[in-house]
């Protein structure tokens, strides 16, 4: 079965670009020119990935990542002309796995989204052994991908539930940011890159009750992190 990936960008252009890229390495593209179109597309199929332009009209980026976290798992890919720090952040945050600034090449387009599908496809193929690791009041099933805290359901994006996991299967292992990314992304760690921090600071939002004196996920200072 083929995998199929949405990409939405009002540019036509650009989607023709990705499309051409994408089915070269044997992937079905359906396209969508906005979020709105997006979200209607992603209840009517079935998606491995989505490649999502931030600017657009009708329903930006943003919004539509939101809007798709709600209900689906799948990984997200920000595309965007803007390269600024605190437009990756924002995607980060609200739920996206991984960010491409344009002008992009090729091989860097089809390396990330491979590297995505390749976890996306492991955690929703492999066998988890029905493992469940509780912590004080954290409850993590890595079998359902649940979390909880004290009986609360918690909410995680894949790739926080994939840094929780690394670091609750290894409990007491510090692991550098460094690391953290490379066992997460699969990928090689970039020294400007600050997505495993935004995912830290979510984590901690999502289930620590006093996020800056967290008691699950500890910075140990100028090494990393553990639980």
């Amino acid at each position: 079965m083929k995998t199929n990936i949405l990409v939405v960008d009002d540019d036509k252009s650009i989607r023709n670009l990705i499309k051409v890229y994408l089915e070269n390495e044997g992937y079905n593209i359906v396209e969508a020119s906005n979020g709105a179109e997006a979200l209607i597309m992603i209840n009517e199929n079935n998606f491995d990935l989505v490649i999502l332009d931030v600017m657009m009209p009708v329903l930006d980026g943003i919004s539509a990542c939101m809007k798709i976290r709600e209900s689906y798992t799948m990984p997200i890919i920000f595309l965007s002309a803007k390269d600024e720090e605190i437009h990756k952040i924002e995607g980060l945050t609200v739920g996206a796995d991984d960010y491409i600034a344009k002008p992009f090449g090729s091989m860097e387009l089809i390396a990330r989204v491979k590297a995505q599908l390749r976890r996306y496809k492991k955690f929703n193929a492999e066998p988890q052994n029905n493992s469940i690791v509780t912590i004080e009041d954290l409850t993590i099933n890595f079998d359902t991908h649940e979390v909880t805290v004290s009986g609360d359901k918690i909410k995680l994006t894949p790739k926080e539930f994939d840094i929780l996991e690394c670091l609750a299967k290894n409990k007491g292992v510090v692991f550098s940011v460094q690391k953290l990314y490379e066992t997460i992304w699969n990928d090689k760690f970039a020294v400007s890159d600050t997505s495993i921090v935004v995912h830290i600071t979510n984590l901690r939002q999502k289930i620590e009750l006093d996020p800056k004196n967290p008691k699950y996920i500890k910075t140990v200072w100028g090494v990393g992190y553990k639980i």
